[in-house]
């Protein structure tokens, strides 16, 4: 990999001697793997299983969960936060395993939509919901800084499974607590 951001940073014009770029190669090596560290990981780990019985079917719902991706089209960032929230079903989730579990599919190259149903899809089958609901919303790089340059633009993208997608008030419940 370090390699290979040589080679771009020669392409793109520069002297890979000149002080300020010598180790970049190296150092662009590393926060790449940091940033797709989700491939690295997988499920079981994430959870560390903490999954805990419950009587609760009132919705439990984790806001404003930062995130960071790459988008796949361009391998530039998009920032924004996931809102999830689920119906358990004589089971919890551990309150950070549902922002880990956000992490590890971020961390990879994605798209917006994809990374929603992932996360909506992995809580239901982790936990065995009777329904899920996540939205994300998130600034996208390709979009800002190329293209269209539209500086003001957020994507919003949500999965409803189960209760979220067949109830409206179930689905009405969540979306209003994730807008205030």
């Amino acid at each position: 990999m370090e390699n290979a951001y040589k080679t771009i940073i020669e392409e793109c014009g520069e002297n890979i001697e000149r002080p300020g770029l010598v180790d970049t190669p190296k150092r662009a090596a590393k926060a790449m793997k940091f940033l797709t560290q989700g491939y690295t990981q997988d499920l079981d780990t994430v959870i560390n299983n903490a999954l805990f019985p419950s009587d609760s079917r009132e919705m439990v719902i984790v806001k404003d969960i930062e995130l960071y991706s790459m988008c796949e089209h361009h391998l530039l960032p998009f920032i924004g936060k996931a809102h999830v929230a689920y119906i358990p079903n004589g089971r919890v989730l551990g309150l950070s395993k549902v922002a880990r579990i956000v992490d590890m599919f971020a961390r990879r190259f994605q798209i917006q939509e994809q990374l929603t149903t992932e996360v909506a899809e992995t809580i239901r089958s982790v936990t065995g919901a009777e329904g899920v609901g996540v939205v994300i919303e998130a600034k996208h790089m390709c979009m800002m800084m190329r293209g269209v340059q539209k500086q003001n633009s957020i994507m919003k993208t949500s999965s409803m499974l189960g209760t979220f997608r067949s109830n409206q008030s179930t689905r009405n419940e969540f979306l209003s607590l994730v807008s205030s």
